[in-house]
């Protein structure tokens, strides 16, 4: 029977491992993350934080994108029958003071949408810094409060809660919170025809700490 399923990072961890010949109380020791956690991302109950991942890339030597490629050729050519479940414990977090970004289903590889939810609190440009660009569309869906997008080509347009925008994520944007509250909650989903857009986005947070 041919495979469809992607490696989670959990399997990724395992194979990293294996190949060091490390008990996970060796791996512990090395990357600085508790038994218990590592444990619980072998078996898929849990995934890691932006921070411990970039801490767990730091102290084994590796690239983040190398926590989130592909190293085995894929047979099938779309995913079939895949599913997940999550929730914001079980997201990937970025955690800032003018925002904070949980990507969800971050244990499905080779996703052609990144769906995140952000917890905005930007008030001005200067506060968020230079206009991102990535590959790709988006669509962003205000949850809660309300939000000021600024586009490299559009005037600035405020969204209440219900409202949606959607763009062209090579051009220049950014997110900031309006001055009527302190945050705002959207729903965003990113699409792209690139297999590594997740590493893309989490390389931008990281260009920008």
């Amino acid at each position: 029977m041919k495979r469809t399923d992607q490696p989670t990072l959990g399997l990724v961890l395992k194979r990293l491992r294996a190949h060091r010949g490390w008990t996970l109380k060796e791996m512990s020791a090395a990357s600085g993350i508790p038994v218990s956690t590592l444990s619980k991302v072998e078996h898929d109950r849990l995934t890691l934080a932006y921070d411990k991942l970039q801490q767990l890339g730091q102290r084994l030597g590796l690239r983040m994108s190398e926590l989130f490629c592909e190293d085995e050729p894929s047979v099938a050519t779309a995913p079939t029958g895949r599913r997940s479940i999550g929730d914001i414990a079980t997201a990937v977090r970025v955690e800032t003071p003018n925002y904070d970004y949980y990507y969800l289903s971050t244990e499905l590889r080779r996703k052609r949408m990144i769906p995140v939810i952000a917890k905005i609190r930007a008030k001005t440009l200067a506060e968020f810094g230079e206009l991102v660009r990535h590959p790709g569309e988006e669509l962003i869906y205000v949850v809660k409060g309300s939000i000021v997008v600024h586009s490299e080509f559009y005037d600035p347009v405020t969204l209440s809660e219900g409202q949606t925008i959607y763009i062209d994520s090579s051009m220049g944007h950014a997110y900031l919170v309006s001055e009527d509250c302190d945050e705002a909650v959207t729903l965003g989903v990113m699409a792209s025809e690139e297999d590594d857009l997740l590493q893309s986005l989490l390389e931008i947070h990281e260009e920008r700490r």
